[in-house]
C-alpha cells in the first residue's frame, strides 16, 4: 500500500503493472484519473479499479492537495515504483553518498 499527497498541477505519469491489479482510494481533493484509455474525474470517497497490465496515471487538477491511498496484489516491487519511468527525480533518493 501506498499513501500519496499530489500537490496542485502534480501527476502521476502513465504506467502499468503486468502482472498486479491495483485500486486506488481517494481521501482528500479532486483529480483526473485514466485508466485504460478512459478518463474520469474522481474526488473523496472514490475507488478505482485497475485491472492487471491497464495503462493507468492520475493528474490533480484541483486546487489543494490531492491523497490518495494505493493497495496493489501482488505487491509492486519498490524498484518499480520508484524507477526511472514513473518518477525519474527520486532514482537513487535512499542511496547513501
Amino acid at each position: 500500500m501506498t499513501w500519496v499527497d499530489v500537490p496542485p498541477g502534480g501527476e502521476q505519469r502513465a504506467h502499468s503493472h503486468a502482472d498486479s491489479e491495483q485500486v486506488y482510494v481517494i481521501v482528500r481533493g479532486t483529480g483526473r484519473m485514466h485508466v485504460a484509455g478512459d478518463a474520469e474525474q474522481v474526488g473523496e470517497g472514490d475507488l478505482v479499479f485497475i485491472p492487471p497490465g491497464a495503462e493507468h496515471g492520475i493528474v490533480n487538477d484541483g486546487s489543494e492537495t490531492l491523497v490518495y491511498v494505493s493497495a496493489a496484489s501482488p505487491p509492486v516491487s519498490m524498484e518499480e515504483l520508484y524507477g526511472d519511468e514513473l518518477a525519474p527525480e527520486l532514482v537513487g533518493y535512499d542511496d547513501e553518498e
